[in-house]
Protein backbone atom coordinates (compact mmCIF):
# COMPACT_ATOMS: atom_id res chain seq x y z
CA UNK A 1 0.00 0.00 0.00
CA UNK A 2 3.05 2.32 -0.05
CA UNK A 3 3.03 5.56 -2.31
CA UNK A 4 5.21 3.94 -5.27
CA UNK A 5 7.08 6.67 -7.25
CA UNK A 6 3.99 5.74 -9.78
CA UNK A 7 1.27 6.65 -6.97
CA UNK A 8 3.48 9.72 -6.32
CA UNK A 9 2.64 11.11 -10.13
CA UNK A 10 -0.69 10.26 -9.96
CA UNK A 11 -1.70 12.08 -7.12
CA UNK A 12 0.01 15.14 -8.00
CA UNK A 13 -1.83 14.89 -10.93
CA UNK A 14 -4.95 14.57 -9.87
CA UNK A 15 -4.45 16.91 -6.86
CA UNK A 16 -6.41 19.82 -7.98
CA UNK A 17 -9.37 17.85 -9.64
CA UNK A 18 -9.67 15.63 -6.27
CA UNK A 19 -9.48 19.10 -4.76
CA UNK A 20 -12.20 20.69 -6.62
CA UNK A 21 -14.17 17.69 -6.45
CA UNK A 22 -14.14 18.00 -2.38
CA UNK A 23 -14.97 21.53 -2.94
CA UNK A 24 -18.54 21.10 -0.69
CA UNK A 25 -16.58 18.73 1.90
CA UNK A 26 -13.90 20.71 2.49
CA UNK A 27 -15.03 24.48 2.36
CA UNK A 28 -12.80 25.46 5.01
CA UNK A 29 -9.80 24.52 2.66
CA UNK A 30 -10.72 27.40 0.14
CA UNK A 31 -10.73 29.61 3.20
CA UNK A 32 -7.83 27.64 4.87
CA UNK A 33 -5.52 30.90 5.21
CA UNK A 34 -8.41 33.03 6.47
CA UNK A 35 -8.73 30.17 9.41
CA UNK A 36 -5.71 30.98 11.30
CA UNK A 37 -3.83 33.95 9.25
CA UNK A 38 -4.41 37.51 10.30
CA UNK A 39 -3.27 37.25 13.67
CA UNK A 40 -0.21 38.27 15.53
CA UNK A 41 2.42 35.94 16.69
CA UNK A 42 4.80 33.55 15.13
CA UNK A 43 3.42 32.26 12.31
CA UNK A 44 3.08 28.58 11.50
CA UNK A 45 1.35 26.25 8.61
CA UNK A 46 -0.21 23.29 9.00
CA UNK A 47 -1.59 21.06 6.78
CA UNK A 48 -4.84 19.39 7.58
CA UNK A 49 -5.97 15.89 5.74
CA UNK A 50 -9.00 17.10 5.50
CA UNK A 51 -10.30 20.10 8.20
CA UNK A 52 -13.77 18.85 8.07
CA UNK A 53 -13.42 15.43 9.34
CA UNK A 54 -14.33 14.63 13.00
CA UNK A 55 -10.79 12.60 12.86
CA UNK A 56 -8.74 15.85 12.64
CA UNK A 57 -11.28 18.05 14.72
CA UNK A 58 -8.84 19.32 17.09
CA UNK A 59 -6.92 21.22 14.60
CA UNK A 60 -10.33 23.36 13.53
CA UNK A 61 -11.17 23.28 17.17
CA UNK A 62 -7.98 24.34 18.95
CA UNK A 63 -8.16 27.78 16.48
CA UNK A 64 -11.74 28.09 17.17
CA UNK A 65 -11.37 28.22 21.13
CA UNK A 66 -8.08 30.82 20.52
CA UNK A 67 -5.47 28.33 22.21
CA UNK A 68 -3.17 29.07 19.64
CA UNK A 69 -3.28 32.56 19.83
CA UNK A 70 -3.44 32.17 23.51
CA UNK A 71 0.29 31.12 23.14
CA UNK A 72 1.10 33.68 20.84
CA UNK A 73 0.42 31.64 17.52
CA UNK A 74 -0.74 32.86 14.38
CA UNK A 75 -1.67 29.09 12.70
CA UNK A 76 -2.62 29.21 9.16
CA UNK A 77 -4.29 26.17 9.04
CA UNK A 78 -5.27 24.54 5.25
CA UNK A 79 -6.58 21.26 4.00
CA UNK A 80 -6.47 18.53 1.91
CA UNK A 81 -8.89 15.94 0.77
CA UNK A 82 -6.35 12.95 1.89
CA UNK A 83 -3.49 12.31 4.59
CA UNK A 84 -1.13 11.45 1.79
CA UNK A 85 -1.43 15.07 0.68
CA UNK A 86 -0.32 16.47 3.96
CA UNK A 87 2.28 14.54 4.30
CA UNK A 88 3.82 15.66 0.98
CA UNK A 89 3.59 19.17 1.43
CA UNK A 90 5.03 18.66 5.04
CA UNK A 91 7.84 16.80 3.08
CA UNK A 92 8.36 19.73 0.40
CA UNK A 93 8.22 22.04 2.63
CA UNK A 94 5.26 24.28 1.91
CA UNK A 95 3.99 23.76 5.49
CA UNK A 96 5.54 23.18 9.14
CA UNK A 97 3.63 20.25 10.07
CA UNK A 98 0.84 18.27 9.25
CA UNK A 99 -2.37 16.81 11.13
CA UNK A 100 -2.94 13.19 10.15
CA UNK A 101 -2.06 9.58 10.40
CA UNK A 102 0.96 8.72 12.72
CA UNK A 103 1.42 6.18 10.23
CA UNK A 104 2.99 8.13 7.76
CA UNK A 105 5.96 8.24 10.18
CA UNK A 106 7.02 4.90 9.29
CA UNK A 107 6.81 4.77 6.22
CA UNK A 108 8.54 7.85 5.88
CA UNK A 109 11.49 6.84 7.55
CA UNK A 110 12.39 3.99 5.25
CA UNK A 111 12.02 6.56 2.80
CA UNK A 112 15.19 8.22 4.43
CA UNK A 113 12.25 11.24 5.62
CA UNK A 114 13.22 12.00 9.44
CA UNK A 115 9.73 12.56 10.25
CA UNK A 116 7.86 12.41 14.35
CA UNK A 117 4.56 12.91 15.72
CA UNK A 118 4.71 15.74 18.50
CA UNK A 119 0.96 15.09 20.30
CA UNK A 120 -0.58 12.02 19.65
CA UNK A 121 -4.68 12.82 19.24
CA UNK A 122 -5.74 9.32 19.23
CA UNK A 123 -5.47 5.92 19.91
CA UNK A 124 -7.90 4.53 17.38
CA UNK A 125 -8.53 4.93 13.65
CA UNK A 126 -11.62 6.53 13.37
CA UNK A 127 -12.15 4.72 10.36
CA UNK A 128 -14.95 2.59 9.04
CA UNK A 129 -15.50 0.18 6.54
CA UNK A 130 -18.54 0.56 4.64
CA UNK A 131 -20.29 -1.33 1.62
CA UNK A 132 -23.22 0.17 -0.75
CA UNK A 133 -25.81 -1.57 -0.22
CA UNK A 134 -26.05 -3.00 -3.50
CA UNK A 135 -22.92 -5.00 -2.62
CA UNK A 136 -24.06 -5.53 0.83
CA UNK A 137 -25.09 -9.60 0.23
CA UNK A 138 -22.28 -10.40 -0.99
CA UNK A 139 -19.72 -8.05 0.30
CA UNK A 140 -20.01 -9.04 4.46
CA UNK A 141 -16.68 -9.26 5.92
CA UNK A 142 -12.94 -8.68 4.63
CA UNK A 143 -12.99 -11.97 3.22
CA UNK A 144 -14.91 -10.86 0.22
CA UNK A 145 -12.47 -7.74 -0.54
CA UNK A 146 -11.48 -10.68 -3.81
CA UNK A 147 -12.11 -8.64 -6.87
CA UNK A 148 -13.77 -5.57 -5.61
CA UNK A 149 -13.12 -1.83 -6.16
CA UNK A 150 -13.02 -0.22 -2.71
CA UNK A 151 -12.72 3.19 -1.87
CA UNK A 152 -9.67 5.15 0.07
CA UNK A 153 -8.87 9.11 0.40
CA UNK A 154 -6.38 8.42 -1.97
CA UNK A 155 -3.24 6.05 -3.19
CA UNK A 156 -0.48 6.05 -0.08
CA UNK A 157 -2.89 7.82 2.56
CA UNK A 158 -4.00 5.82 5.84
CA UNK A 159 -7.06 4.49 4.27
CA UNK A 160 -5.43 2.79 1.75
CA UNK A 161 -2.67 1.05 4.42
CA UNK A 162 -5.40 -0.05 6.47
CA UNK A 163 -7.65 -1.08 3.97
CA UNK A 164 -4.78 -3.60 2.54
CA UNK A 165 -4.12 -4.68 5.66
CA UNK A 166 -7.40 -5.66 6.57
CA UNK A 167 -7.13 -7.69 3.28
CA UNK A 168 -3.85 -9.36 4.16
CA UNK A 169 -4.82 -10.76 7.40
CA UNK A 170 -8.21 -11.71 6.18
CA UNK A 171 -6.90 -14.15 3.19
CA UNK A 172 -6.81 -11.39 0.36
CA UNK A 173 -4.04 -10.45 -1.39
CA UNK A 174 -2.96 -7.12 -2.09
CA UNK A 175 -3.16 -7.51 -5.82
CA UNK A 176 -6.52 -9.38 -5.73
CA UNK A 177 -8.68 -6.20 -5.32
CA UNK A 178 -8.76 -2.69 -6.39
CA UNK A 179 -8.39 0.40 -4.35
CA UNK A 180 -9.79 3.69 -6.12
CA UNK A 181 -8.80 7.10 -4.33
CA UNK A 182 -12.64 8.76 -4.67
CA UNK A 183 -11.61 11.21 -1.92
CA UNK A 184 -14.11 12.18 1.53
CA UNK A 185 -17.33 13.55 1.80
CA UNK A 186 -19.68 14.09 -1.48
CA UNK A 187 -17.41 12.48 -4.16
CA UNK A 188 -16.95 9.17 -1.90
CA UNK A 189 -20.77 9.24 -1.23
CA UNK A 190 -21.35 9.46 -5.09
CA UNK A 191 -18.41 6.79 -5.71
CA UNK A 192 -20.60 4.49 -3.55
CA UNK A 193 -24.27 5.27 -5.30
CA UNK A 194 -23.07 5.04 -8.52
CA UNK A 195 -21.28 1.60 -8.57
CA UNK A 196 -17.30 2.87 -8.92
CA UNK A 197 -16.78 1.57 -5.76
CA UNK A 198 -18.17 -1.56 -3.84
CA UNK A 199 -17.02 -0.07 -0.72
CA UNK A 200 -14.25 1.45 1.30
CA UNK A 201 -12.95 3.68 4.05
CA UNK A 202 -14.17 6.73 5.58
CA UNK A 203 -14.69 8.53 8.18
CA UNK A 204 -17.35 10.86 10.37
CA UNK A 205 -19.26 13.05 9.15
CA UNK A 206 -19.24 11.37 5.91
CA UNK A 207 -20.05 7.79 7.99
CA UNK A 208 -23.03 9.42 8.70
CA UNK A 209 -24.19 10.93 5.67
CA UNK A 210 -24.32 7.36 4.38
CA UNK A 211 -26.59 5.74 6.44
CA UNK A 212 -28.67 8.58 7.19
CA UNK A 213 -28.83 8.60 3.26
CA UNK A 214 -29.27 4.81 3.35
CA UNK A 215 -25.93 4.56 0.39
CA UNK A 216 -24.37 1.97 2.61
CA UNK A 217 -24.12 0.08 6.03
CA UNK A 218 -21.09 -0.79 8.01
CA UNK A 219 -18.63 -3.54 7.39
CA UNK A 220 -16.16 -3.14 10.10
CA UNK A 221 -16.16 -0.12 12.98
CA UNK A 222 -13.01 1.48 14.33
CA UNK A 223 -13.75 4.58 15.68
CA UNK A 224 -13.37 2.95 19.56
CA UNK A 225 -10.44 1.83 21.30
CA UNK A 226 -12.77 -1.09 21.40
CA UNK A 227 -13.05 -1.56 17.35
CA UNK A 228 -9.67 -0.92 17.05
CA UNK A 229 -8.57 -4.12 19.22
CA UNK A 230 -10.81 -6.04 17.15
CA UNK A 231 -9.75 -5.32 13.65
CA UNK A 232 -5.92 -4.57 14.09
CA UNK A 233 -5.08 -6.63 17.52
CA UNK A 234 -4.17 -3.34 19.61
CA UNK A 235 -5.02 0.38 19.96
CA UNK A 236 -3.71 2.14 16.53
CA UNK A 237 -2.61 5.62 17.02
CA UNK A 238 -4.06 7.72 14.12
CA UNK A 239 -4.57 11.45 14.26
CA UNK A 240 -1.79 13.25 15.23
CA UNK A 241 0.57 16.57 14.73
CA UNK A 242 3.80 15.29 12.69
CA UNK A 243 6.45 17.83 11.89
CA UNK A 244 10.01 17.39 9.88
CA UNK A 245 12.42 15.82 13.03
CA UNK A 246 15.34 18.69 11.81
CA UNK A 247 12.35 21.57 12.21
CA UNK A 248 11.02 20.51 15.56
CA UNK A 249 14.98 20.42 16.93
CA UNK A 250 15.29 24.11 15.64
CA UNK A 251 11.87 25.38 17.02
CA UNK A 252 11.17 23.49 20.47
CA UNK A 253 9.31 26.73 22.04
CA UNK A 254 7.44 26.86 18.96
CA UNK A 255 6.84 23.16 18.92
CA UNK A 256 6.06 23.28 22.67
CA UNK A 257 3.37 25.92 22.22
CA UNK A 258 1.63 24.14 19.57
CA UNK A 259 1.67 21.08 21.76
CA UNK A 260 0.06 23.10 24.86
CA UNK A 261 -2.72 24.65 22.50
CA UNK A 262 -3.50 20.65 21.42
CA UNK A 263 -3.24 19.11 24.85
CA UNK A 264 -5.63 21.70 26.08
CA UNK A 265 -8.06 21.18 23.28
CA UNK A 266 -8.05 17.46 24.03
CA UNK A 267 -8.70 17.93 27.75
CA UNK A 268 -11.52 20.33 26.40
CA UNK A 269 -12.87 17.77 24.38
CA UNK A 270 -12.99 15.16 27.30
CA UNK A 271 -15.13 17.55 29.99
CA UNK A 272 -17.68 18.55 27.13
CA UNK A 273 -20.80 16.75 25.32
CA UNK A 274 -20.84 16.48 21.32
CA UNK A 275 -23.49 19.06 20.90
CA UNK A 276 -21.03 21.68 22.93
CA UNK A 277 -18.20 20.43 20.78
CA UNK A 278 -20.32 20.66 17.28
CA UNK A 279 -21.29 24.00 18.16
CA UNK A 280 -17.55 25.41 18.08
CA UNK A 281 -17.35 24.14 14.55
CA UNK A 282 -17.83 26.42 11.63
CA UNK A 283 -21.12 26.10 10.70
CA UNK A 284 -20.77 24.75 7.13
CA UNK A 285 -19.37 21.42 8.83
CA UNK A 286 -22.59 20.40 9.14
CA UNK A 287 -24.03 20.60 6.18
CA UNK A 288 -27.01 21.65 7.08
CA UNK A 289 -28.27 18.95 9.21
CA UNK A 290 -26.69 20.40 12.70
CA UNK A 291 -27.97 16.66 14.55
CA UNK A 292 -26.52 14.83 11.99
CA UNK A 293 -23.18 16.13 12.46
CA UNK A 294 -23.43 16.22 16.05
CA UNK A 295 -23.97 12.31 16.15
CA UNK A 296 -20.87 11.85 14.43
CA UNK A 297 -18.70 13.95 16.50
CA UNK A 298 -20.52 11.91 19.53
CA UNK A 299 -19.38 8.38 17.02
CA UNK A 300 -15.64 9.29 17.11
CA UNK A 301 -15.20 11.13 19.99
CA UNK A 302 -13.90 7.23 21.67
CA UNK A 303 -10.78 7.63 19.67
CA UNK A 304 -9.79 10.84 21.25
CA UNK A 305 -6.70 10.55 24.06
CA UNK A 306 -7.33 13.92 26.58
CA UNK A 307 -3.34 14.10 27.00
CA UNK A 308 -1.62 14.00 23.28
CA UNK A 309 0.34 10.95 25.09
CA UNK A 310 0.93 7.95 22.66
CA UNK A 311 -0.67 5.19 23.59
CA UNK A 312 1.08 2.18 24.88
CA UNK A 313 2.24 -0.57 21.97
CA UNK A 314 0.44 1.71 20.03
CA UNK A 315 3.57 2.42 17.53
CA UNK A 316 4.50 -1.34 17.69
CA UNK A 317 0.44 -2.06 16.39
CA UNK A 318 1.20 0.89 13.21
CA UNK A 319 4.59 -1.36 12.82
CA UNK A 320 2.45 -4.33 12.77
CA UNK A 321 0.04 -3.42 10.43
CA UNK A 322 2.15 -2.08 7.96
CA UNK A 323 4.60 -4.94 7.80
CA UNK A 324 1.76 -7.15 6.70
CA UNK A 325 1.73 -6.09 3.17
CA UNK A 326 4.04 -2.89 2.79
CA UNK A 327 7.78 -4.85 1.32
CA UNK A 328 9.96 -1.82 2.30
CA UNK A 329 8.52 -2.08 5.92
CA UNK A 330 8.36 -5.65 6.44
CA UNK A 331 11.99 -6.12 5.19
CA UNK A 332 13.36 -2.64 7.21
CA UNK A 333 14.28 -2.26 10.89
CA UNK A 334 11.61 0.74 11.85
CA UNK A 335 13.62 2.29 14.69
CA UNK A 336 9.82 3.59 16.77
CA UNK A 337 11.52 5.82 18.90
CA UNK A 338 12.28 8.49 16.73
CA UNK A 339 8.93 8.24 15.18
CA UNK A 340 7.29 10.00 18.21
CA UNK A 341 8.59 11.90 20.89
CA UNK A 342 6.51 12.35 24.11
CA UNK A 343 9.09 15.68 25.19
CA UNK A 344 6.36 17.93 24.66
CA UNK A 345 3.30 16.34 26.00
CA UNK A 346 4.80 15.70 28.97
CA UNK A 347 6.11 19.44 29.65
CA UNK A 348 2.61 21.07 29.35
CA UNK A 349 1.66 22.25 32.19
Amino acid sequence: MRKTARHASLAAAGLLALSSLTACANDAAGSAAGSGGGGKGETVKIMVGGLDKVIYMPAMLTQRLGYFQDEGLNVQLMSEPAGVQAETALVAGQVQGAVGFYDHTLDLQVKGKSVESVVQFSRAPGEVEVVSDKAAGDLTSPKDFKGRKLGVTGLGSSTDFLTKYLAVKNGVDVSEFTPVAVGAGPTFIAALQKGSIDGGMTTDPTVATILDKKAGKILLDMRTPEGSQQALGGPYPSSSLYMQTDWVNGHKDTVQKLVNAFVKTLKWMSTHSADEIAAKMPADYSQGDKALYTQSVKSTLPMFTDDGVMPQNGPETVEKVLKAFNPNIKNANVDLSKTYTTEFVKAVK
